[in-house]
């Protein structure tokens, strides 16, 4: 089984209350060996909901307690992040799961690069907060970037 940013398979769950679907993925969106979730709603995050980014650091930081998600209304919204990210690996751990397709540059999600903390659309290197604890316990991360139909047809016959 693959965990999914549910977003990628085009559930409303992005802040703006939309999906973010990726072709490729939609294609197998019935398989039962793609599992959605989405972190940002699992820590109890409302959708549609103001936009988050990480301040001072990654997803890795957040786990050290040297960053802080905030959102464009100044709220502090760290808690509900790394509740939702804790979930997630739950899920994973339960279910076996050793890889998982993310959203890439989401707060969580981001497996490559994330924003800065500004809000000026200036991205970083970097994990997103899910991201970084997954890939901490072992977890294979791929951004829907990452995808090739080859790729994904050799994820899901393992």
């Amino acid at each position: 089984m693959i965990l999914v940013s549910a977003c990628l398979l085009n559930h409303p769950v992005r802040y703006k209350g939309d999906g973010n679907p990726c072709p490729l993925l939609m294609q197998y969106a019935d398989s039962p060996k793609l599992l959605a979730f989405c972190p940002e709603c699992a820590g109890g995050l409302p959708t549609p909901r103001p936009p988050a980014e990480i301040r001072g650091g990654t997803g890795a930081e957040i786990w050290s307690g040297q960053a802080t998600l905030i959102n464009n209304q100044g709220v502090d919204v760290t808690a509900e992040f790394k509740s939702g990210a804790e979930q997630c690996l739950e899920l994973c751990q339960k279910h076996h799961i050793t890889t998982a397709i993310l959203k890439q540059r989401s707060p969580s999600c981001g497996s490559k690069e994330i924003y800065d903390g500004t809000f000026s659309g200036t991205r970083t290197p970097g994990m997103g907060t899910t991201a970084a604890l997954l890939a901490a316990h072992g977890i294979t991360i791929y951004g829907e970037e990452d995808l090739t139909e080859e790729l994904l047809k050799k994820l899901l016959e393992e």
